[in-house]
């Protein structure tokens, strides 16, 4: 079963996973990192676009955290999905998205 964290919690995920490097990671499109971005805290974060992820797959190490965002959360749901069938042991996707994050963690980021 994936994660369900929402942005206000993604602090408190990333330290209980800091063992495993944890990675955020963008499967929006250029346009949309573009129009609105986060830099999380303790964490690093990959921008991915979700239809190029089977092809970069190789680029993220499965023992890694992973937290997935999109805009809203859907998209990223389905990547971590997809993770977890390849594999990777700590998934999680990022509820509401980044529509989500401007609500609950910092409204200076874009609402599209």
């Amino acid at each position: 079963m994936i994660e369900q964290i929402r942005p206000s919690e993604l602090s408190g995920w990333l330290r209980a996973h800091e063992a495993a490097r944890p990675l955020v990671l963008d499967v929006r499109e250029p346009w949309e990192v573009r129009t609105a971005r986060i830099e999380p805290e303790g964490a690093e974060l990959l921008l991915l676009p979700m239809g190029v992820l089977p092809a970069r797959l190789h680029e993220i190490d499965q023992r890694r955290a992973v937290a997935c965002l999109c805009h809203l959360g859907g998209r990223s749901m389905q990547v971590a999905a997809y993770l977890e069938h390849q594999g990777f042991a700590q998934v999680a996707n990022i509820a509401g998205g980044i529509h989500a994050w401007s609500l609950e963690c910092d409204p200076r980021v874009p609402i599209y």
